[in-house]
């Protein structure tokens, strides 16, 4: 138990340092329109800043709503206002520790509605399976709209470092053999661990399994089904919008559309997958497309990420205390599961 705390503890603050040091190469690089950048926050309008939380929120009980209708199929439910908490909470925790939020909300829907950890594990799986299509509709449709664009930053941001790296170590020998050997290594390591992982699948690890299999299989089991595609479309729109209406709030951003905003929305997701909440890199991955590809100025293409970071930062902080405080009050009269 001690050495996955450690192991927990080790892995956040590797991913925290990669973010603050993200933020400190942002902040330095922008360091001469340092004057510009203040003003830019100073004549922000904020009421488009208010408007993408309000839409944050609403993304947040769609989701809760959502989740639902997973549960409902294999015989848990959970009242609203609960699930809406639990989202809440597990967002929060995702700033803290990284897919910490997908536990936190299993354990409160265990603690508060007596949904069993595994079941309702499966269902949060499934609800991640069904946004990675949708996300992939995204990319499909980004692809579409802005081809141009993307294969610029493609060929900027992979292919010629990729091409660089390749043809470093075709070049060397020793490199090559270090290559061969590594993989080597690795189908030692699995052959000798196989037996270990089998162990894995039969013991508590398979009653997961077996719980994100029932979660998977609640989808056919909907009396609503098209429902449930319609609130997943809807939750990524939502984002869409989260992000969209915070252009208006900068005159430097206010002439961006709806094809720059998918642009953005599709290297923004990587930004949060990559560090904790999307601290430092989702500002960072903006900011650079912001200014390089779409030619924002520095001031706007430096402020636009942290308006837009900050403000679902802060409305998932507050509405999170907001949460935690409800969920034992509003479930104080039920026999909880310690």
């Amino acid at each position: 138990m001690a050495t996955k705390n450690v192991k927990s503890t080790v892995q956040f603050l590797i991913l925290l340092g990669i973010g603050v040091l993200l933020i400190w190469l942002s902040v330095k690089q922008v360091a001469p329109e340092k004057d510009n950048i203040i003003t830019a926050f100073k004549t922000a309008d904020y009421s488009w800043i208010a408007l993408s939380m309000l839409i944050g929120f609403i993304s947040h009980f769609l989701r809760a709503y959502r989740w639902n209708l997973l549960l409902k199929p294999i015989g848990y439910q959970t009242n609203v206002l609960n699930a809406t908490c639990h989202v809440i909470i597990g967002y929060l925790a995702n700033y803290g520790i990284p897919r910490m939020g997908e536990v936190s909300r299993c354990t409160l829907a265990a603690k508060y509605d007596k949904v069993p950890f595994e079941v309702g594990f499966g269902t949060v799986i499934t609800e991640r399976i069904v946004d990675f299509f949708v996300f992939v509709v995204i990319f499909a449709l980004t692809l579409i709209v802005q081809f141009k664009e993307l294969i610029g930053l493609a060929n900027q941001l992979i292919f010629n470092k990729l091409r660089d790296k390749l043809s470093g170590i075709t070049q060397s020998p020793l490199k090559i053999v270090l290559l061969v050997l590594a993989l080597g290594l690795l189908v030692l390591a699995f052959l000798f661990l196989r037996k270990k992982v089998i162990g894995l699948l039969k013991g508590k690890f398979g009653g997961i399994i077996k719980g994100m299999i029932e979660g998977l299989g609640s989808i056919r089991k909907m009396d609503k089904p098209f429902q449930f595609v319609f609130l997943s479309l809807l939750i990524w729109v939502c984002y869409f919008y989260c992000l969209y209406v915070c252009f208006f709030a900068l005159n430097g951003t206010s002439h961006l559309g709806q094809k720059e905003c998918l642009t953005l929305l599709l290297f923004g997701t990587f930004g949060v997958i990559f560090s904790p909440g999307g601290l430092g890199a989702y500002p960072a991955i903006l900011g650079g497309i912001l200014l390089y590809t779409f030619h924002v100025d520095t001031a706007s293409s430096f402020a636009l990420p942290w308006l837009s970071w900050t403000s679902q930062f802060v409305l998932v902080v507050v509405l999170g205390i907001v949460s935690l405080v409800t969920l034992p009050l509003f479930n104080r009269n039920k026999n909880v599961v310690s």
